[in-house]
């Protein structure tokens, strides 16, 4: 059997089959993370859901491989997450007696994972499109792409995930304080951060859906504040989850590897490559890098959107 399937099946799956076939990759993962939760049962919590998610990982990466689609991944990042909090939650003393602060963890957990799944899938065309990034990853490295396909595209956000979701660890399994002040910031936070990317990606989907003028750059909206406020909300997001880990207990402020992990690759890695996509697509996008902040949403940067070219 080929490393993967040739252009003309690829071409033939559509959205639904393709769907199906991400649903069933996704499946077979869950199959695989009970399996390799039972090996390692009298593991540590932490090594057991490292592991599973380790393992599904290689689920996902084999299915990628086969379709000769790497997308098939990008769903992995909100998907993940609740399947790591119910297994910490099932194996903590909490499952018994869910305080305040799990029950709202949770909620915006849950929250968070369906309205970012749904985002994925409503601008997902099927296995016959692939992220740009990966396409441009796939012509740049050639034969290795297998290994950064692997390593860069599955493994490291696989890595940084798992490392955004230790404060999780420590609000299910370690949490001895009582529900507080931090509490609530973390829920202004983890909620707001919610909020603020859903707002944006609302904002990009309705351009992308009435904007027929290909030269046409968004500038309205949260995108007149900041050229990326969908990665700050997310960035944020997880800066919640951190902050409730605090108010939790304390002593796992270590956890904050994971936000710090999670805030560089947006900062350093995502926004670089699509600033530097943006600006071969479009050199009018140096008006809107002159004018509007990069990341963190600026009053003072908000963008006047008459003086962008029309195409």
């Amino acid at each position: 059997m080929s490393e993967a399937l040739n252009a003309t099946e690829h071409r033939s799956i559509n959205r639904v089959k393709s769907v199906a076939i991400c649903l069933t990759a996704y499946l077979a993962a869950v199959v695989v993370v009970i399996i390799t939760g039972y090996i390692l049962q009298d593991y540590h919590p932490i090594i057991i859901a490292g592991a599973a998610d380790l393992a599904a990982t290689i689920v996902i990466f084999g299915f990628s491989v086969y379709y000769g689609n790497a997308s098939i991944y990008d769903p992995y990042w909100s998907v993940a997450p609740p399947f790591i909090a119910a297994f910490w939650l099932l194996h903590s003393a909490s499952i018994n007696d869910i305080g305040l602060r799990e029950a709202i963890v949770l909620i915006l957990l849950a929250f968070w994972s369906v309205r970012l799944t749904f985002n994925w899938l409503r601008r997902w065309r099927g296995l016959n499109h692939e992220d740009w990034r990966y396409k441009y990853f796939r012509e740049k490295t050639g034969r290795a792409f297998g290994l950064v396909n692997f390593l860069g595209i599955h493994l490291f956000p696989t890595i940084l995930v798992f490392g955004g979701c230790l404060p999780l660890y420590a609000i299910l399994f370690t949490g001895i304080n009582a529900f507080g002040l931090l509490d609530c910031l973390a829920i202004v936070v983890a909620a707001g951060a919610i909020f603020i990317e859903a707002k944006a990606d609302r904002q990009l989907h309705d351009f992308l859906s009435t904007n027929i003028n290909k030269g046409q750059l968004l500038s309205s909206g949260l995108w007149g504040y900041s050229r990326h406020p969908n990665y700050f909300g997310e960035v944020l997001f997880w800066w919640g989850l951190f902050l409730f880990a605090l108010a939790a207990n304390i002593t796992y402020w270590w956890t904050i590897i994971g936000p710090v992990m999670i805030t560089l690759l947006f900062t350093c890695i995502s926004i670089p490559l699509i600033e530097n996509h943006m600006l071969k697509r479009n050199p009018d996008y140096i008006l809107l890098i002159q004018k509007i902040s990069a990341f963190v949403p600026w009053r003072g940067k908000q963008f006047d959107e008459t003086n962008l070219p029309r195409g």
